[in-house]
């Protein structure tokens, strides 16, 4: 089954399903390991590896050179965070025709300005993008994919920038209209009541993702009971590596030492497990020569005169075939 496929039948399932974060295509083997159906490809965490900013720092080309190797890491879907679209209708429709071309299945666009600033900072300062303009970049990416089932998912902002229900509802109700197959209503409250609002007055006119990073306390149950239909664990691969790197990094430049830290990290070996090797064991026995074999002669081609020096000034020269060409050689034991 296609990714695009797989990806929509999550969308559209009855029941909750859920979906992590991953940043490159080692995390993007880890995520679909530990089970989960499909990938969240964090613009955050993305970003964050590249030691840029989550302000369209890093280019979408650069995000999609990301996004080729964790595609070809793995099996499963992989969702998009697609920041704003990466500019307007033009870049969008682009940008929905390269994540085809790369086997993506879907993206989230929020409905922010270019450059985009990340949702937890200086939340209600941020300005939303015009509503007709957002549902243009939808309908524009719609009708560029080249995928029937690729999926487009409206980021619905007006939570963060402080707009209220009112207005995340207008706006949804715009872009489901314009042709998204999905909406994400975000919220930077510590508890859900936002989404659960929303989700209760939206009721089941498209699917609704949620991200609760910040109301983490939640049961997972009040998400399953209301109806949402994807949850999506959005950074914590990356919040996780980060803190493990930072305490291996002061305990080697405390210690000096390897041996208080070689017990707490993964074996050599699972980084060669998790980068294929042993797919590449077997191709090489597949395809390349068996090794060991005896050398039966070395054959010295006469042309190349007194640079050999003794090893063949007082070697008689013969014709001998090698691939099936004749050449000129000095006879040398072997």
């Amino acid at each position: 089954m296609k990714k695009t496929t797989r990806f929509k039948r999550l969308l559209t399932s009855p029941t909750l399903e859920f979906i992590c974060e991953a940043h490159n295509g080692l995390s993007a083997r880890i995520v679909e390991e530990a089970g989960f159906p499909g990938i969240w490809a964090s613009g955050l965490s993305i970003s964050a590896q590249l030691g840029v900013r989550d302000s369209n720092e890093a280019s979408w080309t650069q995000v999609l050179e990301v996004l080729e190797f964790m595609s070809d890491a793995t099996t499963v879907p992989i969702l998009l965070d697609g920041d704003t679209g990466y500019g307007n209708f033009n870049n969008m429709r682009r940008l929905v025709r390269k994540l085809v071309q790369r086997g993506i299945a879907a993206v989230c666009i929020e409905d922010k300005l270019f450059p985009k600033t990340n949702s937890f900072v200086h939340g209600t300062a941020q300005p939303l993008a015009d509503m007709e303009e957002f549902c243009g970049k939808i309908k524009a990416g719609k009708d560029a994919q080249t995928d029937p089932d690729f999926c487009i998912i409206a980021r619905v902002e007006a939570f963060i920038a402080g707009w209220g229900l009112k207005e995340a509802l207008r706006r949804a109700e715009a872009y489901r209209r314009a042709g998204a197959d999905g909406i994400l209503i975000h919220s930077a409250l510590s508890v859900p009541d936002e989404v659960l609002a929303f989700k209760k007055e939206w009721g089941d006119r498209l699917p609704v993702v949620i991200v609760p990073t910040k109301y983490y306390t939640t049961p997972t149950e009040v998400f399953r009971d209301a109806g949402f239909s994807i949850v999506i664990w959005a950074n914590h691969l990356l919040r996780s590596a980060l803190l493990a790197m930072q305490k291996t990094a002061a305990t080697l430049y405390r210690d000096q030492s390897l041996l208080s830290i070689e017990d707490k990290i993964a074996p050599v070996s699972e980084v060669f497990r998790l980068q294929g090797q042993e797919e590449l064991d077997r191709a090489e026995r597949l395809y390349l020569p068996a090794s060991g074999r005896k050398v039966g002669a070395v054959v010295l081609a006469a042309a190349r005169g007194t640079e050999l020096g003794d090893l063949t000034e007082d070697k008689p020269k013969a014709m001998v075939e090698v691939g099936g060409q004749p050449i000129l050689s000095h006879i040398v034991d072997g």
